[in-house]
Parts: structure tokens; C-alpha cells; sequence
């Protein structure tokens, strides 16, 4: 009895143990999502860019997107020193889980591939030559005479049968990316496009493995934005509303920055709207188009998300650039009662402050953890949920809740800033700073439970300061907070419920190796039981002294001849840039022959998530 008796004990202490910081009952607090993914070579083990989203109808079902470079060529194949995005293979990779997100999975289908393109040591084998085979990413875009280019946004809602939008009918996820023409075909004008996949799952279980394995199941890529010639839509996210007591029950929403013509000029945001499942979309512009330093207008809007509340009334938000280096933007809001047919005038709701405390001149971006480092355009973007009660919208509180990264402090002292509205909006809580002591914010997001009892955000953030050098370690690390909300509204403090291992994001990489790369954003989403987070991690992702170097060496060669200037041709909406030594014509450095001077897991970024049972049910 003796032996037993300690034996529980140990046990107890034990099970204590493995509790996350703030005593939250883990589901699965840390596993990673892009299960697919192979820890080497780059540039295929590189992911960024999380989407995550729970059917509400079927909460143990959860799907997550990425920027997925699964099905990308190595750096051996062809010109050693290069890892370019193969033309013709996309990014959007997707991944399932159906034991509310204690294990995933990532289906294979059958799409454009560049996974035969290995190449060998030396220059002399010829360039990559993909073709049909194995994909990690979405299915049916080679055959629509598309690319999948990533920017993943995901949602779940009602499937529409007989002129009507029902839960009995079955469960549709919408899958939201950008997209480009497949080499040699075009499939709709300009430059880059918002398309939506979907796939249905029944009424009695939501997506299955067996449905999501299945490639004929998913239906052909939509055209979303309106497009011209001219057009290169960009950062887009997806809703449906997804609560029955909704007038506008079913109904899907798109919100995306429509970059028209010379993209420094004119940068309005647009809201589609579907009333059929996604089959059609009308397009609504919701702020000016003009960009320009006045403060009327600001240089630009992006970052937006969208959604509903359980009357139906859709919100869209967006972040207004700021002027100079950094500047202080706006946080932008409009709504529409009429199921997106119409919106109201964009309207400020908060200042908020670039991270763009420090320019990297050899990319032309601003960077937040040091020389040749990771983008941060995006950080004070509002990221955005509604308790809305779905599935029913029977005990909504139809609460607001807004997070994101601000700089209004400065250079290594960027935070994680939280407000909410119990007021469709109308008013905000004060903004207060929600990051653990130590952490820099760089990407946040919010989820609220549809009850509106419980409040979860996630952030990446460095914990190191800004490195004036790329041989010094830096460090990034994924957190999940929690925390209640009182019968009256009141959110109450944030306790740490997961904090990641970290790694080094000088372990990640643009395709063109001239700077780290994680990305625009994080995401979470809540039920009534769980919460549930997916950020960028670089944990398995080694530093490559040299790559360091050849950073460095563009950050000095740009220091001494000027700034770079944007690749107008930018073909895929994510990152590369030609450097300004390149219009000057000073010789360039060159970078090492990847896979040869690299460790292997070089460039192995991934998507980690959790999910965390509420912690004071």
C-alpha cells in the first residue's frame, strides 16, 4: 500500500508537471501542424504564414493553411547558389485535424510538382523540369490553369442545398489564396488573383480523413477579385457566417488590398460577398483608393480581417499605413447590414505603430531582429473575432476582440497590444500591452469563445535585441495566453497557458537567400471548451554561417551604394526583391552553393500549433 501510495504521488506530481504555465489543461499544447513537410533540403522545408479555423458545427475539426514549399525544387537542381519558386508549383499547402488538433494531417494529391527536381552538386545539371506528381498544397489549380500562391486564409460554414443554407446539410471549408496564371495560360487578367477552394463534409461528421484524401472531392478553384490588367490583389481573408440565428446565414465574405497599376499609388481595400456557397462574388471597394502622405488618405491599406456577429452584421478591418520610418497608421473598420451588399465608410477605431523601427536597405523591408532579418510589414494589422454563438448564435455576446503587434515604444521594445468592444464597435477598451516581460512583438492574434467567456491570443515574438551584426544568435518563440471574460464584458489579465521552445530565425530564408523569412501573420481560433493557436517556429531550422555572411554583405554593399528598390515583376506576392548594386551596377555578392556550405536543415521553418482546454471552466 506503501509503494502505491507513492506511486500515485509521483504520478500526481508528475501530471502537475506537464501542465502548461498558468495550469491550463493541454489538448496537444505544441505539435507541429505542417506535418508533410520534410526537415531538408530548401527551399521544400520552408513554411510561414498560419491559417487556422474550427467547424463550428463539429468542433473536433479543425483546418489549418500555410505558405508551403513542399513541392519546390531543390537549390541542387540547376545553379547551386539559387532556390527560386519553380514556375507553375504552388504554396498552398493545407493540413486536417479531427481530434481537436491533438494530431494532424496533410494530404497528398496530385498537382504540378517539382518534388523530382533534386539536382546534384555542381552546375552542370540541367534546370528543373517539373511535372505531374505528388503535391502537399491544393488540388485542382494546374488542372484550372492556375498556381496556388499562398497567403492561406481558411474558414468552415454551411453547405447550401435546395436555395438554402442549413447545418443538416453538411459542413464547407473555404480555402482563400492568392493566384497566379500557370505558365503560358491565363485564366483571368493581371497579375495575381484571390481565388477560393472548397470542400464539404456531411452533416453527421464534418470532414473526415477519408473526404479530404479524397482530390475529387474538392471543388474547382473561384476567381474571387474582380480583375484587370492591372491588378495584383494581395493579403486576403475569408468568413462565412457561420450562426443560424444569422439573416445572412451561409453567407461568405473576402476582404483583400487590390494594388492597381504602380502599386505605391493606388491600394484600396475590397470586401467580396457570396450568397451561393462561393460559386459567385461581388466585389465592394470599402476605403479610397488614393495613396498618398495625407492624413486622410495614409500610404496604403492592408492587413484586413473580416467577420460576423450573430445578427448578421459583417465587420471588415484593415491597417492604414503610417507615413516615415515608423509611422502611425490606423486601425480601420466598416460594417454592412445587408449581407455585404453594401458597407459603411471606413473608419479609424485606433492609431497603432509600425515595427518599422530599423530598414534593412539590402531588401528594402523593415526588419525587427537584426541585418539581413525577417520583414515585419504587417504587425499592427487588427486581427479580429466575434463572439457570435455560432453554431446557432443562441448565447452570443457578440463581444469584438482586437490584438496585434504595435512599435509605438520603439526599437526592442515592440508589444502586444489587446482591446475589445461590446458595442458592435462603436467603442473600444483602452489598447494594453498583454506580452510577457522580455518579449518583442512581431505578429498577434485573437480568438474569443462563441460564448464570449473565454479570450485566447497568440504571438510570435524575439526575445533577443536587434542584432547590428548576422553572427550573433537571435531567438523566436511562439506564446498562447488566455484569459476570462466577466458577465458584463471585462477581459480580464492574460496568464501564459504555452510558451514555445525557440530558434534562431536566422535558420529561415527568402527564396532568394537574402534575408530570413517568417512571414505576415499568426492565427487562432476558440470553441467553448478549447482554444486553439498556429504560429511560425524555427526550432528545427539551423543557422548557416554562410548565408550569414553573404546577408551581411549585401547589408554593407546596400549601406554604401543606397537603398534597393522594389522588383516591379514581383510574379508571386511573397518576397523577392532586386537589389539596388544590381541598378548601379556594382558587382554583387554571391551566395553559396546552398546545400553544400548549409547544414541540411537550413531554411526549415515550420508551422507549430496547439490547443489548450479552458483553464477556469
Amino acid at each position: 500500500m506503501r509503494n502505491l501510495r507513492r506511486a500515485l504521488l509521483v504520478l500526481a506530481a508528475a501530471m502537475l508537471l506537464a501542465l502548461p504555465a498558468g495550469g491550463a489543461l493541454a489538448l496537444n499544447p505544441d505539435t507541429r501542424v505542417t506535418v508533410g513537410s520534410p526537415p531538408s533540403p530548401f527551399s521544400p522545408n520552408k513554411q510561414n504564414e498560419p491559417a487556422v479555423a474550427i467547424d463550428a458545427n463539429h468542433p473536433a475539426v479543425l483546418a489549418a493553411g500555410a505558405n508551403d514549399n513542399i513541392d519546390m525544387e531543390a537549390c541542387n537542381a540547376g545553379t547551386d547558389n539559387t532556390c527560386p519558386f519553380t514556375d507553375g508549383v504552388g504554396v498552398s499547402g493545407v493540413s486536417f485535424s479531427f481530434d481537436s488538433g491533438t494530431t494532424w494531417f496533410q494530404p497528398t494529391y496530385t498537382g504540378f510538382s517539382a518534388r523530382n527536381c533534386v539536382g546534384a552538386p555542381g552546375d552542370s545539371d540541367p534546370p528543373c523540369a517539373p511535372r505531374v506528381g505528388p503535391i502537399g498544397t491544393l488540388p485542382g489549380y494546374f488542372e484550372a490553369g492556375l498556381v496556388s500562391d499562398g497567403d492561406p486564409a481558411v474558414a468552415f460554414g454551411p453547405v447550401l442545398r435546395n436555395g438554402s443554407f442549413s447545418w443538416a446539410n453538411g459542413s464547407r471549408l473555404y480555402y482563400a489564396n492568392l493566384t497566379s496564371n500557370f505558365p503560358g495560360r491565363q485564366g483571368f487578367k493581371g497579375f495575381e488573383a484571390i481565388a477560393v477552394s472548397r470542400i464539404d463534409g456531411p452533416a453527421s461528421t464534418g470532414l473526415t480523413r477519408a473526404v479530404v484524401s479524397n482530390q475529387a472531392n474538392w471543388r474547382a478553384p473561384v476567381i474571387v477579385s474582380k480583375q484587370n490588367s492591372a491588378l495584383f490583389s494581395d493579403k486576403e481573408q475569408v468568413w462565412a457566417d457561420n450562426a443560424s440565428s444569422s439573416p445572412f446565414f451561409g453567407h461568405a465574405y473576402i476582404c483583400y488590398a487590390a494594388f492597381r497599376g504602380q502599386q505605391s499609388t493606388s491600394q484600396p481595400l475590397i470586401v467580396a460577398n457570396s450568397k451561393d456557397g462561393g460559386d459567385t462574388w461581388a466585389n465592394h471597394q470599402v476605403t479610397p483608393a488614393t495613396n498618398n502622405t495625407s492624413s486622410r488618405n495614409g500610404f496604403g491599406r492592408s492587413g484586413c480581417s473580416v467577420r460576423t456577429d450573430s445578427h448578421g452584421v459583417a465587420y471588415a478591418f484593415a491597417y492604414q499605413f503610417g507615413v516615415g520610418l515608423p509611422g502611425q497608421g490606423l486601425q480601420l473598420m466598416a460594417t454592412s447590414t445587408d449581407g455585404g451588399d453594401h458597407w459603411t465608410k471606413a473608419r479609424p477605431i485606433f492609431p497603432a505603430t509600425d515595427l518599422c523601427t530599423a530598414f534593412e536597405p539590402s531588401i528594402g523591408r523593415c526588419v525587427e531582429d537584426g541585418i539581413g532579418g525577417a520583414r515585419d510589414d504587417l504587425g499592427p494589422s487588427p486581427s479580429v473575432d466575434i463572439a457570435n454563438g455560432a453554431p446557432t448564435g443562441a448565447d452570443a455576446t457578440n463581444q469584438i476582440v482586437d490584438a496585434w503587434a504595435d512599435g509605438r515604444d520603439g526599437l526592442n521594445h515592440e508589444h502586444v497590444m489587446f482591446a475589445a468592444s461590446t458595442n458592435g464597435g462603436a467603442t473600444w477598451t483602452a489598447p494594453r500591452v498583454i506580452e510577457t516581460a522580455g518579449d518583442r512583438g512581431y505578429y498577434a492574434a485573437p480568438a474569443i469563445s462563441p460564448n464570449g467567456r473565454d479570450v485566447w491570443v497568440v504571438y510570435n515574438a524575439f526575445t533577443t535585441p536587434f542584432r547590428n551584426n548576422t553572427t550573433s544568435p537571435r531567438n523566436l518563440v511562439g506564446v498562447v495566453k488566455h484569459a476570462d471574460v466577466a458577465s458584463g464584458g471585462a477581459v480580464g489579465a492574460f496568464s501564459q497557458v504555452h510558451r514555445s521552445p525557440g530558434g534562431d530565425p536566422r535558420g529561415s530564408s527568402q527564396n532568394n537567400l537574402a534575408a530570413e523569412f517568417l512571414g505576415d501573420y499568426v492565427y487562432a481560433a476558440a470553441t467553448r471548451t478549447y482554444g486553439a493557436a498556429v504560429w511560425n517556429d524555427v526550432r528545427n531550422a539551423a543557422d548557416c554561417p554562410a548565408i550569414d555572411a553573404y546577408r551581411q554583405a549585401l547589408h554593407d554593399q546596400a549601406v554604401a551604394v543606397g537603398a534597393p528598390v522594389a522588383d516591379p515583376e514581383e510574379p508571386r506576392g511573397e518576397e523577392d526583391m532586386v537589389h539596388h548594386a544590381q541598378k548601379t551596377q556594382e558587382p554583387e555578392p554571391v551566395a553559396p552553393p546552398v546545400q553544400q556550405a548549409c547544414p541540411a536543415t537550413f531554411g526549415n521553418s515550420d508551422i507549430f500549433g496547439g490547443t489548450y482546454a479552458d483553464p477556469t471552466p
